[in-house]
C-alpha cells in the first residue's frame, strides 16, 4: 500500500466540541502520524501521513465530523510522504 501525506484545513464549528481529541483518537486507531492544532480564525489545521486509504478515509470522516461538529469546509492538499512524525499529537 502506498503511503501518503495531506495537510487538511477544516472550517466551521470545529473548536471547543472534542474535534481535535476525536481525531487524535480516530487517527491513532487507524494507525495514521502527523499532529492537528486550532487556528486563531476558528478554523482546524492537521496533518496526516500513512497508508493512502486510511488517510483518503480520515479525510472522508472529516465531511461528517465528530459528534457537535458542525463541517463547513474540508481543504486538502497532498504532499510527498515524508516519514516525520512518530505518532499522532494534538499541537
Amino acid at each position: 500500500m502506498k503511503n501518503i501525506r495531506a495537510h487538511v484545513i477544516i472550517s466551521d464549528n470545529v473548536q471547543n466540541v472534542g474535534f481535535r481529541f476525536n481525531t487524535r483518537i480516530k487517527a491513532r486507531n487507524l494507525g495514521l502520524t502527523g499532529w492537528i492544532k486550532n487556528l486563531p480564525d476558528g478554523d482546524v489545521e492537521s496533518v496526516f501521513e500513512g497508508e493512502e486509504d486510511k488517510v483518503k478515509g480520515i479525510i472522508e470522516w472529516f465531511k461528517k465530523g465528530p459528534f457537535l461538529s458542525k463541517i463547513n469546509d474540508v481543504k486538502v492538499e497532498f504532499n510527498e510522504y515524508k516519514a516525520e512524525f512518530e505518532s499522532f499529537e494534538i499541537r
